[in-house]
Order: structure tokens, then C-alpha cells, then sequence
């Protein structure tokens, strides 16, 4: 038996059809950078009198589980990761082994999935069900990898097993993208003088707690969406200053793209902008930074679409 490694973990997913029931089969091997899945059970200090100063026994309280997963913003993997925060792609085949994957906010249903994380150096493999993605965080920036913190909710996690329960999991071919592959385009045209870009998105899951005999939640239901990005931009024009004085909204685009064929791309239907200010702080470049909020732009329409162009058939 030796300690387990962090180098030597292993994360492998797969979609539930019933909530908080692990998937016997159709495991896949992802990518992962960090991982904070499991659940925790605090503990109720005795309330009794008449035994003395030394208290009694605790007792054991409901089961919290769910955490952030930190994963690689890859052209393939990642779209699990986008099926979980927003629901399952309308694909499209553009050409032979091209495809496009439309994923869009307001889905009035989120699937849920289990995730089993193994350590095989003690061998211990832990199964996390019922977990449904709850925020996305991405941040874009002049050099280095491109990463996401993905946040769940979940419903419970197995006990440690010996072996895995997912088989042989398929995997992919992994093709990260590189923030050099960046760009941030308003109205379908470059937004130039960006010096970094942060993506924050949220479902706003409510836990159901409900009672039942084994203290854990009955699933996790979503609320109204949240959508928004901070900007942080040289000041080389009043561009977005006079879009923000007339508060009307604007097409805003987050993308990475390898070629016409290998790309991802987070397009903010409608985007206000709020009037910030432009300190001056030294003899350098003047940066005002923009806090950025997004809303529909109309009945049926949803806030965001994020399309991602790979070789991958489905994501059904």
C-alpha cells in the first residue's frame, strides 16, 4: 500500500439518467487540473443536562457534498463540462468530421452526473453522485494555460472502494487551448487594448432539503441565471465609456480558436456596461475596468450561447 499522489489521480465521468444513481457503464476519462469533490457530515454537540460537565456523545448531522473541479479548456473534454452547465448542445455537422455544438443559458432542466475519483497507488476509488454544475469561472489574459473552475452541488459520495466502478473509461485526444489563442470581439469586431477577461456564470442551484432518513439533499433545482465578465481595458478611446453613458447593450464575444475548425466561442447576447472610473495612478497606462453584466435580449433568446467547433459527433 503506498500514499496516494495527487500526480496519480484519476477522474473519470458519466451523465446519470436517475439523480444520485451512478451510471453502470459510459464512464469517460477526463482531464483535470484539481479536484474538491466529496461530501462532509458535521457533528451536533450534546444539548443534555444531568450528566455532569462532560458531555455526552455527539450526534452526526445532514450530509453536505459538491465542490470545484479546476479543468483544462480543451477542444474536446470540455464540452461535458459545458453539457453539465447548461444542459445538451443542439449539433450540427458542418462538414466531414466537423461539428458545431450550440449550447445556450436557460435550459428549465440541468442533467446531473457522478464522478469517481481514484487513487490507485492505496487502491481507493470514491464515487460522487448527484452532482450538478453550478458556476463557471474563466479567465482569458495575454500568456498561459487557459483553465475553468467549475462549481457542483452534489448529493452524496460512496465509501472508498478498492476498485473502480467504471470499467474501462473511453478517452479522447487531448488539444488545450492557449490564452495566446484568445480574443474579445464587440459587435463582431476585435475590442482592441484588453488587457485580461474574467467569465463568470452561475445556474444559482438551491439545495432541495427535505426530510428523509439518510441526510442527504433530494436534488438540486435552478434558479434565475447569472451571467457577467470584468473587463479590464487600456483607455485608447471612449468606445465602451459612451456605451456605458447610454447604457445600451452590446454584442460581446469571449474566444478561443485553434483554426476554423478547432474553436470555442462564448457570445454574450446582450452586455451592459457600467460607467467606471479611470484613475490616473503613475506615469504608465490608463486602465478602467468594466463590470460587465449580461440579460436576454429578448423573449425566447437566451443571454449566452457557447459554440465549440471540434470532431466530436455528439455530446448527447
Amino acid at each position: 500500500m503506498g500514499r496516494a499522489l495527487g500526480i496519480n489521480a484519476i477522474m473519470a465521468i458519466a451523465f446519470e439518467s436517475v439523480y444520485g444513481t451512478a451510471p453502470v457503464s459510459g464512464f469517460k476519462k477526463v482531464p483535470f487540473v484539481s479536484t474538491a469533490f466529496g461530501k462532509e457530515q458535521g457533528l451536533l454537540a450534546s444539548d443534555l443536562l444531568g450528566f455532569g460537565r462532560d458531555p455526552l456523545a455527539p450526534a452526526g448531522d445532514v450530509i453536505n457534498a459538491g465542490g470545484d473541479v479546476v479543468v483544462p479548456v480543451d477542444l474536446r473534454y470540455f464540452g461535458f463540462w459545458l453539457k453539465a452547465l447548461f444542459g445538451a448542445p443542439v449539433t450540427t455537422e458542418l462538414d466531414d468530421d466537423v461539428y458545431s455544438h450550440v449550447f445556450t443559458t436557460a435550459s428549465a432542466a440541468l442533467p446531473s452526473l457522478s464522478g469517481e475519483v481514484g487513487h490507485p497507488e492505496i487502491p481507493a476509488f470514491s464515487m460522487h453522485k448527484g452532482y450538478v454544475a453550478n458556476s463557471l469561472a474563466l479567465q482569458l489574459q495575454r500568456s498561459g494555460l487557459v483553465n475553468a473552475t467549475i462549481g457542483f452541488i452534489g448529493q452524496d459520495e460512496d465509501e472508498p472502494t478498492s476498485s473502480t466502478a467504471t470499467g474501462t473509461p473511453s478517452e479522447l485526444e487531448l488539444t488545450r487551448f492557449n490564452q495566446f489563442q484568445g480574443s474579445v470581439k464587440r459587435a463582431g469586431a476585435a475590442l482592441g487594448n484588453v488587457v485580461s477577461a474574467q467569465l463568470n456564470y452561475a445556474n444559482t442551484l438551491e439545495s432541495v432539503e427535505v426530510i428523509r432518513a439518510d441526510g442527504l439533499i433530494a436534488g438540486a433545482d435552478p434558479g434565475l441565471a447569472v451571467l457577467g465578465a470584468s473587463l479590464v481595458v487600456r483607455h485608447d478611446s471612449l468606445t465602451l465609456y459612451n456605451q456605458a453613458i447610454a447604457k445600451t447593450p452590446v454584442e460581446l464575444e469571449f474566444g478561443l480558436t485553434i483554426s476554423a475548425t478547432a474553436k470555442l466561442a462564448f457570445t454574450f447576447a446582450a452586455a451592459y456596461l457600467p460607467v467606471p472610473k479611470r484613475p490616473v495612478s503613475g506615469p504608465t497606462g490608463i486602465q478602467a475596468t468594466y463590470a460587465v453584466q449580461a440579460a436576454r435580449p429578448a423573449v425566447g433568446d437566451p443571454m449566452m450561447t457557447a459554440t465549440l467547433v471540434n470532431d466530436v459527433a455528439s455530446y448527447a
